[in-house]
């Protein structure tokens, strides 16, 4: 179930000494493919030819995402990068805000990043052209978890299956966070739609989204966070600091302690980023932490965008920009305005913006 506004939070573990295993080797289904078993290279298919949506010239536009199957595609999704994210998680040391936590957008779909597990570096990408989970080694052995209609419960026990048969011992709390009803993912059988299409356009966004959200980051000097997707709010991010420290968070998001949120605001952000729930294509978001006097009833362009009192954030539908003449300057125009309505109202020090010119094309 998702929650009916996108939560101001970023991610962490939490919750009771329950924890999971990776399964037994038996438990290992159809669904996984061993590659260099034995200490054999194979040479493995790249994915082109089961591309459903036509490969490169999906690419330079924006996907529409609405059509049978993405809403119930979204949401088991969002289960499933929940159990990726918490491997990562459970293995990287502490980083400040959870930034230690995310998934990023890859060449091919959601990745952790290279992951140091004691035992040997790896790699976990959901790739959205093969439509499988690939686990990679630093010494060529991967194992890979086909992604299509299957429950939460079944993607769980092949993910920690395939874990432990290449000798990585990961130990997760198997409970969903930052959602209402936190089904545990063993138990899971609710959220079980792959629409690979779907699948593939969500991606598709995210990776348009990413471009933009870049180029808005190369506007400030001060501290920047990657631009990074976090599981538990399931949303694409990038956050501005002003540097100075913020009032102490009230927390109440469900299903994640209080602390979680007031280490991750525990300084003043502008943060902006895209979240596809709701019940179309998702919104593109902006919000201030604290909020400032007058923020709300700041104007922000373009003309579709504007405060959702119910989020408590400036929201900005991806429809609208998909449908735009200038997809790439209404985007940047609303995550601009937004923050120049946070930093005016709460005195940010204007030397933090560069003046870059954030609509050149990059190279000139």
């Amino acid at each position: 179930m998702y929650l009916s506004r996108r939560r101001q939070v970023d991610t962490h573990e939490f919750g009771s000494d329950r924890a999971c295993r990776g399964v037994p080797a038996a438990c290992l289904g159809a669904g996984v493919d061993r590659v260099r078993e034995d200490g054999d290279v194979s040479v493995e298919d790249n994915g082109a030819d089961d591309d459903p949506l036509g490969g490169a010239p999906h690419a330079t536009g924006w996907p529409v995402l609405s059509g049978p199957g993405w809403q119930e595609t979204r949401d088991t999704l969002h289960m499933w990068t929940q159990v990726v994210g918490k491997v990562r998680m459970a293995v990287e040391p502490p980083l400040n805000h959870w930034w230690h936590v995310p998934l990023y957008v890859s060449s091919r779909g959601l990745t952790t990043s290279l992951v140091h597990h004691p035992v040997t570096p790896f790699e976990i990408t959901f790739d959205f052209r093969a439509h499988r989970l690939s686990v990679d080694l630093v010494d060529g052995q991967a194992m890979h978890v086909a992604l299509f209609p299957r429950s939460v419960a079944d993607f769980y026990a092949e993910v920690m299956a395939a874990l432990g048969q290449l000798g990585l011992d990961v130990v997760i709390n198997p409970r969903p966070v930052e959602v209402v009803e936190a089904i545990p993912f063993h138990e899971d059988t609710l959220h079980a739609s792959y629409d690979a299409d779907r699948a593939q356009a969500f991606w598709l966004a995210l990776v348009q989204t990413q471009r933009v959200l870049r180029r808005f980051a190369a506007g400030f000097a001060g501290k920047n966070s990657p631009v990074h997707f976090f599981w538990g709010s399931f949303d694409l991010a990038q956050t501005r600091f002003s540097g100075r420290p913020a009032p102490r968070h009230p927390g109440g998001v469900p299903n994640c302690p209080d602390s979680v949120m007031e280490e991750a605001y525990s300084h003043e952000v502008s943060s902006c980023g895209y979240w596809p729930g709701g019940e179309s294509e998702g919104l593109f978001y902006a919000y201030a932490y604290p909020v400032p006097e007058g923020y709300r009833s700041r104007p922000v362009s373009p003309a579709a965008a504007g405060y959702d009192d119910a989020l408590g954030e400036f929201v900005l539908p991806y429809a609208d920009v998909r449908r735009s003449a200038a997809p790439d300057p209404d985007l940047l125009g609303f995550f601009q305005s937004a923050y120049d309505a946070a930093a005016d109202l709460g005195g940010w020090d204007p030397a933090l913006v560069t003046g870059a010119d954030l609509t050149a094309t990059p190279g000139t």
